[in-house]
């Protein structure tokens, strides 16, 4: 173990957990979607015609296992996140992003505006070549 304090790299430790982790719940609810219609629905029926009181979904197989991979998914994140590498990696990020200086809003805004007059002017440029292009295609293929 790198020996890191437990304060160390908290907020990108704490946002990847949280943003991986919905993508977890995402994939649990998806597979649960999946195995709801496959096997014909088999998947799909209420064990004993039990409903999660709070919730109201059936309590099945499909939802059963989707919550196995969900919980289990969800242990193996918070312990691959623990793992000094990852740590580290995470520390070193917060640690740099702490030294970023940051636009203020009237650069962001004149940045942004550059920007949108570049893309705007390649636009132009490419559909006015475009259609040049296509002229001259159009009358060295047809005749006219």
């Amino acid at each position: 173990m790198a020996g890191y304090k437990k304060d160390q790299g908290r907020y990108a430790r704490l946002a990847s957990f949280w943003v991986l982790a919905v993508l977890v719940f995402y994939g649990s609810t998806s597979l649960h979607t999946t195995l709801s219609s496959a096997f014909d629905g088999k998947l799909a029926e209420a064990i004993g015609g039990i409903t999660v009181p709070v919730f109201s979904i059936k309590l099945s197989p499909s939802f059963l296992i989707a919550s196995v991979v969900c919980v289990g998914g969800i242990w193996f994140l918070y312990r691959w996140l623990e793992t000094p590498k990852i740590a580290d990696l995470l520390i070193e990020t917060e640690t740099e992003l702490k030294k970023v200086t940051w636009p203020t809003t009237p650069e962001v805004v004149n940045s942004s505006i550059v920007v949108v007059v570049c893309v705007l002017f390649l636009m132009a440029y490419l559909a006015g070549a475009d259609w040049v292009l296509a002229k001259i295609t159009s009358h060295w293929l047809f005749g006219g």
